[in-house]
């Protein structure tokens, strides 16, 4: 392949996920600041309802952060040309990751959520490119539960996962032959 393939960031679909994470957000403030409305035979804790609702405003506050940089981001979602695979697609994004040291893709299915794992032959070299400590972490328990620190969804991409997962598959099995 000597073309470039570049799949843009879907502001649509981010525009949605950033309205989703503000709802937890108010809904955290609610249970924070007022638990006691929210005592059920489920949840009788006021501590435990107050607990939940900080834990969901920093969550989802981070992420509403995240996904509105995004938003602005003029950069490529995901990037596959003749060197590898550039994903700019999530917050653990390390670079460019090169054809010879990728060595398979997995699916990974959670809760109907489909995930690329790109297993590779050199993680640790990887997981030391991480900019920040989150993302590190992050690429580490990766690894400890997937067998790789890298994951890229369709999610935030404009591009259905069947054909994110053919371009990569035959690129991947270009590369081999060569």
């Amino acid at each position: 392949m000597n073309q470039i393939i570049e799949i843009p960031l879907s502001k649509a679909k981010m525009m949605l996920f950033c309205m989703g994470a503000v709802a937890f957000v108010v809904a955290g403030v609610f249970f924070a600041t007022e638990p006691a409305r929210f005592i059920s035979p489920i949840f009788r804790s006021e501590e435990i309802i107050r607990i939940a609702g900080v834990a969901a405003v920093l969550f989802f506050g981070l992420g509403a952060v995240y996904i509105l940089r995004k938003l602005f981001d003029k950069k490529v979602g995901l990037t596959i040309d003749e060197e590898g695979i550039t994903d700019n697609s999530s917050a653990v994004s390390v670079g460019l990751i090169g054809w010879q040291e990728i060595t398979g893709v997995e699916t990974l299915e959670i809760v109907s959520n489909k995930i690329m794992l790109l297993h590779t032959n050199n993680p640790e070299k990887y997981m030391a490119r991480a900019t920040n400590m989150f993302s590190r972490k992050a690429m580490q328990t990766n690894y400890k539960m997937y067998g790789t620190p890298f994951s890229i969804t369709a999610n935030s991409l404009q591009i259905k996962y069947k054909e994110l997962e053919r371009l990569v598959c035959e690129e991947l099995e270009n590369r081999k032959v060569l």
